[in-house]
């Protein structure tokens, strides 16, 4: 339970008009932030046309987005549809396809030095 969930009634209210006190005076400002809209939902053919155009087999595509060869089948199927997070990979996938190699060829700088028998 967070902080202001444990706050009376009271409280949360004295608390609300104290800050609407010091944002009239000036002593505090409202931040509003535009949220990102909902990814497209790619139909099966598009999916399957995205997949080859990365000239994957569906388990290839399926490792590099984390799901099930099954989960794949079934959005190129049409049985089910992507997830919201995985229709906000589709996305990125669509709009940059160059993340698959930095995420897949990605080395560090150096690697660490082991001790001897790890």
């Amino acid at each position: 339970m967070s902080e202001h969930e444990k706050a009376s009634l009271f409280d949360r209210l004295r608390k609300g008009l104290a800050e609407s006190s010091a944002y009239s005076r000036g002593e505090l400002t409202l931040a509003t932030t535009e949220l990102p809209a909902a990814p497209p939902k790619p139909g099966p053919k598009e999916i399957v046309s995205l997949r080859k155009d990365f000239h994957m087999s569906q388990a290839v595509f399926a490792a590099v987005l984390n799901v099930s060869v099954k989960t794949v089948q079934s959005w190129e199927q049409g049985v089910r549809e992507p997830s919201d997070v995985g229709l906000r990979m589709l996305q990125l996938l669509r709009r940059e396809p160059d993340i698959v190699q930095k995420i897949f060829a990605w080395q560090p700088a150096s690697l660490p030095t082991l001790a001897p028998g790890i």
